[in-house]
């Protein structure tokens, strides 16, 4: 049986290939899931001269909340910065009905730190290069956060 189509293979592909991807994936979301209710989840840190060092990126759909980003700047690591953009990202979830917070982190990133907060590893995939692991963890958030 032969096919009509051509497949080929890109390392990356046509930005316009991607586009049109992307548009037609975005597209059937849409249509299947009321995705106009996720709303972005940012809270960020600024020192003394506004300067961004560091920050909580994630989003809220309904009782979930993803943290897709978690940056401290280098040299603040280990201050409690990451505590205080932690804190404040779940409580911010939390008033918005959120009980459940997750994320991904690979081992060389942050799974300690996400680990002493409550975080629980839901899924492990290993296979990457240098023997580093991802780690799938969840939270769930109590009548009291942080």
């Amino acid at each position: 049986m032969s096919s009509q189509f051509q497949i080929s293979v890109h390392s990356p592909a046509p930005a316009e290939a991607v586009a049109i991807v992307d548009a037609g994936l975005d597209s059937h979301n849409i249509a299947g899931a009321p995705l106009g209710e996720v709303q972005p989840l940012h809270v960020i840190a600024h020192d003394p001269g506004g300067a961004v060092v560091g920050g909580a990126i994630g989003r809220t759909w309904g009782e979930c909340c993803e943290l897709q980003q978690l940056w401290v700047l280098a040299e603040l690591r280990s201050t409690g910065i990451g505590t205080q953009l932690m804190d404040a990202f779940e409580q911010n979830a939390h008033s918005r009905g959120c009980r459940l917070v997750y994320l991904d982190t690979f081992s060389f990133q942050a799974p300690n730190f996400y680990q002493a907060r409550g975080y629980v590893e839901m899924l492990r995939t290993e296979g990457f290069t240098g023997g580093v692991i991802k780690l799938t963890m969840h939270k769930r958030l109590d009548a009291e956060v942080r």
